[in-house]
């Protein structure tokens, strides 16, 4: 995985994506991070605890958050970017579906962009990446917009149901102009997919058929309501439901773990690594 300036990744050992909401009502740590110093500090803690990009968000998605307006998340976001790349030459993640708030991020040194719409949130975002030409991660929603909602959609086959929806949105990304090599796939978890939890599991346990795609893989299930269900826990109480979730996913082909707990699922992530290429 490269960047514009040449800054590669290897996909060969997991990559860790750290992530850093600099909003007020994120579902896990919203209002945490009140300052743009404070933010910086905990991505380079993130970043000393084995984060390999840190993804950075100015507006919550998650189930009864609310619309942010462009120049409110830019001011959100800019600042923690400026200040992270001045520190750090980690790889930074710019979590929007708006095409101006990427260009912005990308102007400011941001690696990739993170659109959970999959260029469906705003119609100008695939002239931008394909102007910018980074990694991009598209990821399933059963929701057209960014504003997730806790339906329980019932499909007769989620993981076909998904395959589907990100064969059509990488189709179109290349049709318009961005390379196929640049997409990183993220088949959803959580509310994004169902508020029925079983659909979440059956993504994890058969991620492998994601693979035909010849695409690195992301998943995003740290701290999701789905675990917190199970395991009849809190929010902050999701840390061994996290890391089991992380570990089945990159012994089924994940390639890029995004999560909250950087340091545990780093050590995990060796882990299952070292066990898998033994």
């Amino acid at each position: 995985m490269e960047n514009v300036r040449g800054k590669k990744l290897s996909l060969q050992k997991p990559l860790i994506m750290g992530i850093l909401n600099v909003t007020p009502d994120s579902f896990s740590d919203g209002g945490k991070f009140k300052s743009t110093e404070e933010a910086v500090e905990h991505a380079l803690k993130m970043v000393q605890e084995g984060a390999d990009i840190i993804d950075i968000g100015g507006e919550s998605t998650g189930p009864g958050s609310k619309d942010v307006v462009e120049k409110e998340e830019l001011e959100r976001v800019l600042p923690v970017i400026e200040g992270l790349r001045k520190k750090s030459d980690v790889w930074i993640s710019v979590d929007t579906y708006k095409a101006e708030v990427a260009r912005h991020a990308l102007e400011k040194g941001v690696d990739m962009v993170n659109d959970v719409t999959a260029l469906r949130g705003d119609e100008k975002m695939v002239s931008v990446l394909a102007e910018y030409d980074v990694p991009i991660v598209i990821m399933y929603a059963k929701d057209p917009t960014a504003r997730t909602t806790r339906e329980a959609k019932n499909y007769d086959d989620v993981v076909k149901t998904v395959h589907h929806f990100l064969v059509e949105r990488l189709d179109f990304g290349v049709r318009n102009g961005i390379r196929k090599d640049r997409f990183i796939l993220d088949p959803g978890m959580g509310a994004f997919v169902s508020s029925d939890s079983k659909y979440s599991l059956q993504l994890l346990k058969r991620l492998d058929e994601f693979k035909d795609m010849g695409l690195p893989i992301l998943v995003g299930a740290s701290r999701k309501g789905f675990i917190g269900e199970i395991l009849k826990t809190k929010v902050q109480e999701r840390l061994e439901g996290s890391l089991a979730c992380a570990a089945v996913a990159l012994m089924n082909g994940a390639s890029i773990l995004r999560v909250h707990d950087v340091q545990e699922t780093r050590r995990v992530a060796d882990m299952v690594h070292a066990i898998m290429t033994s």
